[in-house]
This record gives C-alpha cells, sequence and structure tokens, in this order.
C-alpha cells in the first residue's frame, strides 16, 4: 500500500479511523479538486431483508385480500366481455420498439447481458438455544467471469457475510470466496457449476460520452433488473476509508442508468452488449451511513482493470498494486500559515520506507508533494489515487517542495507486496 497509515508519534491526522474532513482535508467521498457539497460518493451496502411484524403481517394481508378480490371480479368480467377492458398491444411501447417498428437497442442488450449477471444473497450465522442456522441479511449481484463457476463482484458486497449463495436458474447455490481485494472493492467468488453464460467483456478506454449503457443487477433483491442511460463522464476518482482498510476507486465510469443498492457488483453494458463495467458506488445526499439515497449518477469500475484484478484474485488470492513508499499527510490552511511554509496547499511526506521507489528517487522526510505528472496534489487522497491510477514500473515526475525549492523527482513506481 502507498500508505501505511501508521502515524509517526504525535502525528494523530494520520489515523484513518477520525473524520475524513480531518485526514483529507476534502468531504468523504468528494473527488480532489471539488467543490465541498453535502452529497458523497458511496459504496451501496448489499440490500437489506425487511423484518415484518406481526401487525404489519396481519395488514398485509387484509389489504391483499382486498386487493385480490378487486383483481379477481375485473379478471370475471373482462372475461365475460362486460367490461371495457382491452390489453395494450405490446408494439405501443416506447421503450421496446421504435416509431418504425424496430426493436430498441436496449431489448438486445438485455437479452445478451441479463443471463450472466447473477443475484448474490448473503447470510449471517445466527444462534439461538434450539440451535445454529443461516439468516439472510441482505442481496448483491455479480458477473460470470469463467463458465467453470468463477463470478466478478464487490468486495463491500460479500463483507463480513457468513455464507454467500448464488442464484443459478432456479437454485440458490453454495458460493466460495475465492479472493477479495478492499483496496480496489473486487472480489471473485466460484460455484461448483460448468457451462455458465460468460459475456463478451469490452475495452472500456474506449469509451465515449454519451454512448447508449444498461446497467443489470439485482436492486432490492429484484433480480434480472436493467435500467438504461448513458456514459455521463470518465476517468472520476475518490477514495472511501473504513475502520482498517483505504478503497482508491479510479477512472470509474460515470453514468444515469439507475444504480441501487442491490446492484453492486453487477454489469454496466455497452450498445453491443459487451460487459464494460461494474457497478458499484452511486452518488447519494444522504451520505453514507445507513442506506444511501440516489441521486440519479452512478459509477463502475472499468471492466479491463477488474478482470484482471480477478485474474490475479484466481491466480494469487490477492492483487498486486503499484506503490511510491511513503507515508503523506495532508496540510491544512491552519498548519501552513502556522509554520508560513511556503505552498498554499500539498502532502506533507511523513516516512520515507528505505529502498522504497520514493527512497531510491532521493524523496526526503519533509518534503512536500505539490504534484505528481503536473497535476496538482492537495493532499493525502490525491498522492494515494494518482498512484493506484498508474502502473508498476510506470514513472511518475513528482513536484516536491524542499526548504524554497521546488524540486522534481522522477519515481519508477514499485510492486506492492502481495499477500
Amino acid at each position: 500500500m502507498d500508505e501505511d497509515f501508521t502515524p509517526e508519534q504525535g502525528q494523530e491526522h494520520a489515523v484513518p479511523a477520525r473524520p475524513v474532513e480531518d485526514v483529507y482535508g476534502v468531504p468523504y467521498g468528494v473527488p480532489s479538486g471539488s467543490r465541498a457539497t453535502s452529497s458523497v460518493m458511496a459504496p451501496m451496502p448489499p440490500h437489506r431483508r425487511k423484518h415484518w411484524t406481526t401487525a404489519a403481517v396481519i395488514v398485509a394481508g387484509l389489504v391483499g385480500g382486498l386487493v385480490g378480490a378487486f383483481a379477481t371480479t375485473l379478471a370475471v368480467t373482462w372475461a365475460l366481455g362486460a367490461g371495457p377492458f382491452e390489453p395494450e398491444p405490446l408494439a405501443s411501447s416506447a421503450v421496446a420498439v421504435d416509431s418504425d417498428g424496430d426493436v430498441s437497442p436496449v431489448v438486445d442488450i438485455a437479452n445478451r447481458v441479463v443471463p450472466s449477471v447473477v443475484a448474490i444473497t448473503i447470510h449471517e450465522l445466527v444462534r439461538t438455544p434450539a440451535g445454529t442456522g443461516y439468516r439472510e441479511i441482505g442481496s448483491g449481484s455479480g458477473v460470470v467471469y469463467r463458465e467453470d463457476g468463477y463470478i466478478i463482484t464487490n468486495q463491500h458486497v460479500i463483507a463480513g457475510a457468513d455464507r454467500v449463495t448464488v442464484g443459478i436458474g432456479v437454485e440458490d447455490v453454495e458460493a466460495e470466496v475465492v479472493g477479495s481485494d478492499p483496496s480496489t472493492d473486487l472480489a471473485v467468488l466460484r460455484v461448483e457449476r460448468t457451462g455458465l453464460p460468460v459475456p463478451e467483456f469490452g475495452d472500456s478506454s474506449g469509451l465515449r460520452v454519451g454512448q447508449i449503457v444498461v446497467a443489470v443487477g439485482s436492486p432490492f433483491g429484484l433480480d434480472k433488473t436493467i435500467t438504461a442511460g448513458i456514459v455521463s463522464a470518465l476517468s472520476r476518482s475518490t477514495l472511501t476509508i473504513g475502520a482498517n482498510d483505504v478503497t482508491a476507486y479510479t477512472n470509474l465510469i460515470q453514468t444515469d442508468a439507475a444504480i441501487n443498492p442491490g446492484n453492486s457488483g453487477g454489469a454496466l453494458a455497452d450498445e453491443d452488449g459487451r460487459v464494460i463495467g461494474i457497478n458499484t458506488l452511486i452518488e447519494s445526499p444522504s451520505g453514507a451511513v445507513g442506506a444511501p439515497q440516489s441521486a440519479g449518477i452512478g459509477f463502475a469500475i472499468p471492466a479491463d482493470f477488474a478482470i484482471e484484478a480477478a485474474r490475479q484474485l484466481i491466480d494469487a488470492g490477492c492483487v498486486v498494486h503499484p506503490y511510491l513508499g511513503v507515508t503523506t499527510v495532508t496540510l491544512d490552511p491552519s498548519t501552513i500559515a502556522s509554520f508560513e511554509l511556503p505552498v498554499e496547499a500539498g502532502a506533507l511526506v511523513q516516512r520515507v520506507a528505505p529502498e522504497s521507489p520514493a527512497d531510491l528517487a532521493g524523496m526526503e522526510r519533509n518534503d512536500i508533494v505539490v504534484a505528481i505528472d503536473d497535476e496538482p496534489v492537495e493532499g493525502f487522497a490525491d498522492v494515494f489515487t494518482a498512484v493506484r491510477s498508474r502502473d508498476v514500473g510506470e514513472v511518475v515526475e513528482v513536484d516536491v517542495v524542499r526548504g524554497d525549492e521546488t524540486v522534481t523527482l522522477d519515481v519508477e513506481l514499485g510492486a506492492e507486496v502481495c499477500e
């Protein structure tokens, strides 16, 4: 990992458990350089099952009975020809058929992708005086990666689950967690099945803003749900931080196709029916805690990145990440003013790991990182995302302020130890 998150003695700014504003100097989840807003880019929690009270069940039964009786009366009336109820012809659907009678491309995309997207259910172990068992507590989505049972999903979908099952046809099949990577929010499951329908994966680098995309998944537990939209923007990046892990989301695909809790781990497909992303985040005005409310802005991890991560998880059980080898903290305005530092913003280097790429390039403790490859650095988050968005072995230009001088260092990014 680029930052080891072990604070130097007396440097509590590096403690990740503190409010993110204290650590980064930018609102939680807002990309570096963005203005502070009340919204949050939030990983979607798995859809949680509702538990009904006895009173609610009784009321629901009464309402259901009334509705059922009314529906039955309508059906009988229609069958006897005594009413004006005429079914609408399918051709009247503006979504399925256009004015020339041609099938909408969304229909074709759905036909190609839906068979390869599965519903994932997570369970917790419950102990009672009568014994132990499992209870369903949430759901998410996954995309078939290999026909021999391997499935890609988000790490946050299966995090903390005592048992995971996958819907294959009409069966709920036990799934093994092959590997997961909290740093990229990706995971791979495996079920004991062969002949699974593998989708065609597309090249995310060829995407264009404005092109049609379709999201497929299980929002709120409603499997095989599709929503349509466009690519709204490309190359979005952000960080989220948990009690033990930091997740770097880089080069995200932004879309206005509806994405909700339960869609996580599902597919984002292009107009040719190729999977070009794994749905992961939403912009939420209600915050990341509890049940985020969708603001109509969703984000997907590029498919080519997800595929490479899945390959490494299957082969090695972990994902190799590029790393710089420094511990940094965000310089807040009060610190800059108090010490009369010659910068307006930046990331202070607290520690340089011996023999790390940063050390070999000449970076020193108390350097202030102000830019990476000419992109301004306003704090720790920018250093982390800049490194994670690049490849192992790639050379980056790091501008640091050292005393009254600005020094440019060429750093060849190393490979983080894969455990």
